[in-house]
C-alpha cells in the first residue's frame, strides 16, 4: 500500500482538497463524443439573490447522484449549471440597498440603476455557485450560464420576435395580477393563494325609478367605486322584471344597469353580483360581453385615485373602513358577516395582489398549450411519479394568456419600439430602431420580460440555440429534469411548450419531481417560523456526504421529507463505519501483494459475499434507472453495514490474522475484501462522493479517481445461490447462539462446547464442512455436528434454528457454584422486596389513605417481583 487512511475520518480535511482535484482534472467537463451516448441535465438556475437552502441541497444532490451514476456507466454526462437574474427579487434587493444610502432608483435613472444591479450581481451572484460546490455538485463549470448572458439574451429576442410575427405575442388591455408592493404585473403562476379572515358586506342598491332595490354581498366594498353594472342570471325568475332597469350606485350616485349573464350563480347568496370590470377577472369578461365601462379606482400602490376626492390617497384598507362607514350612514349597509376566503398574494413579497386592467404584453397560450399536453399524453416526456401529470394537465388545459411584461428595469427589456410622432410599433432583434414610416428615432418599451420567459428557454438556450451548435445537436433533448412539485406550473410547462415550439422536440425525456424538505415537525421551513436549517452549517459539522446521504435516505419521488439532526448523525456514523472497515482492511493488507484466486478455491463465505454484492449491483442499478434513489441507497447501506462489515469481515478475521500460516486462504480473503469494498464504494459514490474517492484512491493506486471508474455490472459467474444459502445458515446459527448467550449474560470470551443436531444429512454435511468458518463467531471450544442427541447432557441449553437444534452444556456457560450463589442472593433480595410490598398492600391505613396511583404502583411492583422470583426459583431448580 502506498499510504494508509488517517485514524479518524475528518470531512473538513478531505472535501475541499478532493473537489479542487476534480476541478483541476476536468472530470466534470463533457464534450460532444459520438462514440458515447449523451446524458444531459440542466440545473434549475438558482436566483442570484439566493443562498443555499435545504431545497437547493436536495435538488442538486439528486441531480449530482444521477449525473455521477451515468458518468460511471459510460455516458457522456453533461450537467449544465447556471443562475437566474430573478428580476423582481434582485431589483427589490438593490432598491433596498440604495434606499439605505438615501437613493431612489428614479433619481439616478435606468442606466445608472442597472450599473448598481450588475455590481450587485458581481458581488453576490456567485455566492450560491460556491455553495453548490460545497455539496459536491459535479457540474460542468466551464459551461456555466446566466439567464442574461449574451447567448441567453439572443435567444430571448429570437423567441419574442418569432412569436410576435406569428401572432402569438400581442399587446393589449387585459385584467392582470398587480403587486402593489413590487409595483409590477405578475403572472397567474406567480400568485400564491392563502386563506384570510375577512367579511361579507351585505349591501342594498336602489332602483333609480324608486320602484325597488336589489341586495347583494361583497368581500371588497372599496371596489364599489368602480362598479359599472349589477348582474343576475337570465334564468332567475326573481329578477326577470328588473333586467334592464337602472340602479343608483350608493355613495357615488352613478347610474348603473342591471344586466343578465350566465356567469352568475343563482344558488349563491342572493343570486346578484356587482360588476367591477377593472378589478376582477370574471367581471372583466362580463364587461367585455356587455360593453361595460372599465373604471380603475386604485393607483399602482393600491391607493384610491384622485377621481374620488373624499377617499383619494387612502390605502385600499383604510378606504374600505371609510366607505363602509359611509354606506352605513347612507342606509345602504344591511349587515356584516365573518367570512374566510382564498386570497391571492405575490409569491415574492406575499402582499395581497390586485386584479386590475392594464395595457401589457401577453403570450397567446391556446395554440402553444395543445402540443405540450399531447407530448406528455404520448409519453414523449414522463413524470416521476406519474400522477404529477395531472397537475401539469390542470394548468395547461385551463391556462389563460400569459402576461409577460413587468414594470421593472432589471431583466430582458422588451424588444418593441414606438414612434411617438406617428404611432408606429416595431418589434425587432436589433438594439435600436428608426421609424420605418417617418424616419424618426423610436423609443424602446420601458418594461422588461417576466423572468420565466428566459428560463423557459433554458434547456436549449444554454446549448447555443438559436445557433445550430454541435452541443445542441448532441446533448438536446436533455435527459432528466429534477425539480420540486412547487414549480411545475412556473417552469416545467413553460419549458415544455417553448421547447416544442422552437426546437420541435420536448426539452427533456423525464421530469423527476421531488418534495419539500420540512422540519422535524413537518412544517415548511421559513424565516417567519425561524425553523430553517442552513445546509452549510450541517456540512461544517458533519460533512457534505452526511448531508447528502440524509437527504436521499427514505426519500421517495414526489414526497416531502422531514429533516432530523439524528438522521444526519446516523449518516455520519455510516461514513465512519465505511472508513473504519476500509482502514482495517488496509492495515492488515499492508504491503502484501494480492493475486486473483481461482473462483473454485474461494471459501463459501467468499462466494457468498461476491454473490451478494453482485445482486446488490444489479438491484441498485435497476432502482436508480427507475429513479428510486432512496430505495437504492437503503440497500447499499444495509449491505455495507450488515453483510459486509458485521458479517463478512468477522467471518474472515482468523484468515487475516493467520496470513503467514495459510497464505492462499489469506490471499483469497484479501482479494475478496478488496473486490467487494471497491464495488461497494462505486455503488455508494454517487451518494457519498468525497469519502468514497478518498478510500478508493488510497486502496486502488492504479486508478486515479472513482469518478471515472466503471460502474459495477452483474456477473453471471459470481451468482451463487448455494453459497448464499450456506452463509444464511451460518448466520442463523451464530445469531441463535449469540442471542441465547446474551440472555444468560455469558461473556463473549467464555468458550463452550457446541453440539448441533441437524434435521437432515445435507444440513449436517454443510455445517460440518463450514466449522472453520463459523466456530470463532460462536465462541465455541469444540463443535460437534451430529444426527441425534447422543452424548449431550440433559441440562444443556438449547437453541432451535431452521433445520437444526443447538445444545451447549450449562456448565460450559456458567460457573455453577458462583451462579447458585448469585441466584441465592437475588432470591433473598426479592424476598425482602415482596415482604415490603405485601406489608404495604395489607395495611388498611395505607390502602384507605394512599392515592390510587400510588396503590397501583405498588401492585405493579408486586407482579414484577413475583415474576422475577418465579424465574430465579426456576433457574435454581435447573442448577
Amino acid at each position: 500500500m502506498a499510504k494508509e487512511l488517517e485514524k479518524n475520518y475528518n470531512p473538513a480535511d478531505i472535501e475541499k482538497r478532493t473537489y479542487d482535484k476534480w476541478l483541476e482534472k476536468k472530470y466534470f467537463h463533457a464534450e460532444v463524443n459520438r462514440d458515447k451516448k449523451p446524458f444531459t441535465i440542466v440545473m434549475p438556475p438558482p436566483n442570484i439573490t439566493g443562498q443555499l437552502h435545504m431545497g437547493h441541497a436536495l435538488d442538486n444532490t439528486l441531480q449530482d447522484i444521477l449525473i455521477r451514476f451515468k458518468r460511471m456507466q459510460g455516458y457522456e454526462a453533461l450537467w449544465v449549471p447556471g443562475t437566474d437574474h430573478a428580476s423582481i427579487a434582485t431589483e427589490a434587493k438593490v432598491v433596498e440597498k440604495l434606499a439605505k444610502d438615501g437613493i431612489k432608483k428614479e433619481d439616478i435613472g435606468r442606466e445608472k440603476f442597472l450599473e448598481h444591479v450588475w455590481d450587485w450581481k458581481k458581488q453576490y451572484g456567485g455566492r450560491i455557485v460556491e455553495q453548490l460546490k460545497k455539496i459536491g455538485s459535479s457540474c460542468d463549470w466551464d459551461r456555466e450560464r446566466f439567464t442574461m448572458d449574451e447567448g441567453c439574451s439572443k435567444a430571448v429576442k429570437e423567441v419574442f420576435v418569432k412569436l410576435y410575427n406569428k401572432g402569438l405575442i400581442y399587446r393589449g388591455e387585459r385584467i392582470i395580477n398587480w403587486c402593489p408592493h413590487c409595483l409590477t404585473s405578475i403572472s397567474d403562476a406567480e400568485v400564491e393563494y392563502e386563506d384570510q379572515a375577512g367579511h361579507f358586506w351585505h349591501l342594498r342598491y336602489k332602483t333609480t325609478d324608486g320602484t325597488g332595490y336589489i341586495d347583494l354581498a361583497t368581500t371588497r366594498p372599496e371596489t364599489l367605486l368602480g362598479d359599472t353594472a349589477v348582474a343576475v342570471n337570465p334564468k332567475d325568475d326573481r329578477y326577470k322584471d328588473m333586467i334592464g332597469k337602472m340602479l343608483d350606485l350608493p355613495i357615488v350616485h352613478r347610474q348603473i344597469p342591471i344586466i343578465a349573464d350566465e356567469y352568475v350563480d343563482m344558488e349563491f347568496g342572493t343570486g346578484v353580483v356587482k360588476i367591477t370590470p377593472a378589478h376582477d377577472p370574471n367581471d372583466f369578461e362580463v364587461g367585455l360581453r356587455h360593453n361595460l365601462e372599465v373604471i380603475n379606482v386604485l393607483t399602482d400602490d393600491a391607493k384610491i385615485v384622485a377621481d374620488y376626492p373624499k377617499y383619494a390617497g387612502m390605502d385600499r384598507y383604510e378606504a374600505r373602513k371609510a366607505i363602509v362607514a359611509d354606506l352605513e350612514a347612507e342606509g345602504a349597509l344591511l349587515k356584516v358577516e365573518d367570512h374566510e376566503h382564498n386570497v391571492g398574494t405575490c409569491y415574492r413579497c406575499h402582499t395581497t395582489v390586485e386584479p386590475r386592467v392594464s395595457k401589457q404584453w401577453f403570450v397567446a397560450m391556446e395554440k402553444l398549450a395543445k402540443p405540450a399536453i399531447e407530448a406528455v399524453k404520448k409519453g414523449d416526456t414522463k413524470f416521476v411519479p406519474p400522477h404529477f401529470d395531472k397537475t401539469y394537465y390542470h394548468w395547461l388545459e385551463g391556462i389563460r394568456d400569459w402576461c409577460i411584461s413587468r414594470q421593472l428595469w432589471w431583466g430582458h427589456r422588451i424588444p418593441a419600439f414606438y414612434c411617438d410622432d406617428c404611432g408606429e410599433l416595431v418589434v425587432t432583434k436589433e438594439d435600436g430602431c428608426t421609424c420605418p414610416k417617418c424616419g424618426k428615432p423610436m423609443r424602446q418599451d420601458p418594461d422588461t420580460l417576466d423572468t420565466w420567459f428566459s428560463s423557459a428557454l433554458w434547456p436549449f438556450s444554454t446549448l447555443g440555440w438559436p445557433e445550430k451548435t454541435e452541443e445542441m445537436d448532441y446533448f438536446y433533448p436533455t435527459s432528466t429534469l429534477v425539480t420540486g412539485y412547487d414549480i411545475i406550473f412556473f417552469w416545467v410547462i413553460r419549458m415544455m411548450f417553448s421547447g416544442l415550439e422552437h426546437t420541435g422536440k420536448v426539452p427533456f425525456d423525464t421530469v423527476l419531481i421531488h418534495g419539500l424538505v420540512r422540519d422535524s415537525q413537518g412544517r415548511k421551513m421559513s424565516k417567519s417560523l425561524g425553523n430553517g436549517i442552513d445546509p452549510l452549517e450541517v456540512i461544517d459539522k458533519y460533512g457534505a456526504d452526511a448531508l447528502r446521504f440524509t437527504l436521499v435516505t427514505n426519500n421517495a419521488p414526489g414526497n416531502d421529507m422531514r429533516f432530523y439532526w439524528e438522521r444526519v448523525e446516523a449518516s455520519r456514523n455510516f461514513a465512519n463505519k465505511v472508513w473504519n472497515a476500509s482502514r482495517f482492511i488496509m492495515m492488515h493488507l499492508g504491503d502484501n501483494e494480492i493475486t486473483t484466486p481461482e473462483y473454485d478455491t474461494l471459501k463459501v463465505e467468499d462466494k457468498w459475499i461476491l454473490s451478494a454484492v453482485n445482486t446488490l449491483a444489479k438491484e441498485v442499478t435497476e432502482n436508480m434507472e427507475k429513479y428510486e434513489l432512496g430505495v437504492a441507497v437503503q440497500k447499499i447501506n444495509d449491505f455495507v453495514w450488515t453483510e459486509f462489515c458485521d458479517w463478512y469481515i468477522e467471518f474472515v478475521k482468523p484468515r487475516l490474522f493467520a496470513k503467514d500460516e495459510d497464505k492462499e486462504s489469506a490471499n483469497a480473503a484479501f482479494w475478496t475484501l478488496k473486490t467487494v469494498l471497491i464495488n461497494s464504494l462505486k455503488l455508494l459514490h454517487p451518494y457519498m462522493p468525497f469519502i468514497t474517492e478518498e478510500i478508493f484512491c488510497t486502496l486502488q493506486s492504479e486508478e486515479e479517481s472513482i469518478m471515472i471508474s466503471n460502474w459495477p455490472e452483474f456477473k453471471d459467474e459470481w451468482d451463487n445461490k448455494a453459497a448464499e444459502n450456506k452463509a444464511e445458515l451460518m448466520k442463523a446459527l451464530t445469531r441463535g447462539i449469540r442471542n441465547r448467550r446474551s440472555e444468560m449474560n455469558v461473556a463473549p470470551s467464555r468458550k463452550a462446547k457446541v453440539y448441533i443436531v441437524a434435521d437432515d444429512d445435507v444440513t449436517k454435511e454443510t455445517l460440518t464442512s463450514l466449522v472453520s468458518s463459523y466456530q470463532h463467531l460462536i465462541s465455541a471450544s469444540e463443535v460437534h455436528v451430529q444426527s441425534d442427541k447422543t452424548g449431550i447432557e440433559d441440562n444443556a441449553v438449547s437453541v432451535v434454528i431452521d433445520k437444526a437444534t443447538i445444545y451447549m452444556p450449562l456448565a460450559d456457560l456458567v460457573d455453577l457454584a458462583k451462579e447458585k450463589e448469585r441466584l441465592a442472593k437475588e432470591k433473598k433480595r426479592l424476598e425482602g422486596e415482596l415482604k415490603r410490598v405485601n406489608g404495604m398492600l395489607n395495611n388498611e391505613k395505607f390502602m384507605s389513605k394512599a392515592p390510587e396511583a400510588k396503590i397501583n404502583e405498588e401492585k405493579s411492583k408486586l407482579e414484577k417481583y413475583q415474576a422475577m422470583m418465579s424465574k430465579v426459583e426456576e433457574e435454581l431448580a435447573a442448577l
